[in-house]
């Protein structure tokens, strides 16, 4: 009983290590496929990501004051 966790590591390891050999090699031939559309739609997806997140900082910092001074709290610079 004391060789099965020897055996459970290594084959656990050598899965592990394969798997992410045929995931790496995947990822790379699928980078060299379509680079030009691929980046062109990942820069207009992260585009898109940081209006909304600049729009919702802003609608988060108003509401803030709004709730602030709704509230009776003096928020003046």
């Amino acid at each position: 009983m004391e060789w099965f966790p020897v055996v459970a590591v290594t084959f656990k390891v050598l899965v592990l290590g394969i798997g992410m050999f045929f995931a790496i090699k995947w990822h790379y031939d699928q980078g060299k496929k379509g680079r030009v559309k691929e980046r062109q739609e990942v820069l207009r997806a992260a585009g898109k990501v940081a209006v909304i997140f600049v729009l919702a900082l802003v609608v988060l910092v108003f509401l803030t004051f709004a709730l602030g001074r709704k509230l009776g709290m003096d928020l003046s610079f």
